[in-house]
């Protein structure tokens, strides 16, 4: 599966598994360093996902005048234009 297909949920699930193997200390150093690489590379993918969908959500809290449909203000209290 290529990095694009990986969805958020399983690249942050694989992360969380290589996390606990380097935490773990038991992997030889060759291993170690692979995991630690593969690790990296995860991490991009979360928060290259993290940030498109960041985008995605910019677009819909704006007009198509670029004014913002919420103010921060409004959806930090959980308010908005209602």
């Amino acid at each position: 599966m290529s990095d694009s297909e990986l969805s958020f949920e399983k690249a942050l699930s694989r992360l969380e598994e290589v996390i606990k193997q380097l935490e773990d200390g038991q992997v030889p150093l060759e291993e170690a360093l692979e995991l630690f690489s593969e690790g990296i590379r995860l991490s991009k993918i979360c928060n290259n996902k993290l940030d498109n969908v960041e985008e995605k959500v910019q677009l819909l809290l704006t007009d198509s005048d670029g004014t913002p449909v919420l103010r921060e203000t409004d959806a930090a209290i959980g308010g908005g234009n209602e």
